[in-house]
């Protein structure tokens, strides 16, 4: 009896992360590569209202730290790492965003207009 339960909880655990997977794939998004300090592109347009996600590109050979506290976002990552991070609709607004290790030069906007 435990094995089934323990078998349907897995089974539901990954149907879950699969649905969370594909919702992230169907938004919209926007590249931002971290290179060693410098953030390309420094500001990222967005259209406000809707629910969003940033690809994150570590394209140097430190580790970076993605983060935002507007945004309520940090993502860490190891040098040649390819993550993202999944940004609920905005207001209109600037927020800002840095990468923690490469401070004071890396620093960035998301603008929701």
């Amino acid at each position: 009896m435990k094995t089934a339960l323990h078998g349907l909880f897995l089974l539901a655990l990954a149907t879950v992360l699969i649905q969370a997977q594909v919702q992230a794939a169907g938004l919209p998004a926007y590249d931002l590569d971290l290179h060693n300090g410098e953030l390309k592109p420094q500001e990222l347009h967005v259209k406000a209202g809707e629910r969003f996600k940033i690809n994150l590109h570590n394209t140097g050979n430190t580790p970076v730290e993605f983060e935002s506290r507007s945004l309520r976002k940090e993502k860490v990552m190891g040098p040649g790492v390819d993550s993202f991070v999944v940004i609920h609709p905005l207001k209109p607004g600037k927020y800002d965003f840095f990468d923690e290790f490469h401070l004071p030069d890396a620093q960035g906007l998301v603008i929701a207009e």
